[in-house]
């Protein structure tokens, strides 16, 4: 009896409103887009910077605590705070209802974060 080949499973596909966190992304120096089996993950080396989260239209991002409870309670609709993996405060980005430039501003704190860069004033 002939076994059929397994399927391999394809990775899930970003949402129309991924364009919009690729390209504030790809903006930031020494950040590249890998595949994964859950979806586009944007790294910077071996740390992951952001995510795209279980629902396909959301990214999570690393982001310090408090900032993270300021956002959330500003503007509830398009930010929402998520389970905190390996002791980081995470927040979850509603893709299509973000400002393209917040959206950018937020990538860039978090890639500072996660080098330890300092911000040139």
């Amino acid at each position: 009896m002939r076994r059929r080949p397994r399927r391999e499973i394809a990775p899930r596909k970003p949402s129309v409103w991924f364009e919009v966190a690729r390209r504030a992304a790809g903006a930031l120096p020494g950040v590249t887009e890998h595949a994964s089996a859950t979806g586009p993950v944007f790294r910077i080396g071996r740390r992951r910077l952001a995510w795209l989260a279980e629902d396909g239209v959301s990214l999570v991002v690393p982001i310090e605590e408090d900032e993270r409870d300021m956002l959330v309670a500003a503007e509830p609709r398009t930010f929402a705070a998520a389970r905190a993996e390996g002791g980081r405060p995470l927040v979850r980005v509603h893709l299509a209802y973000a400002d393209p430039g917040t959206l950018a501003r937020l990538l860039a704190q978090a890639a500072l974060t996660l080098t330890g860069a300092n911000p040139i004033p």
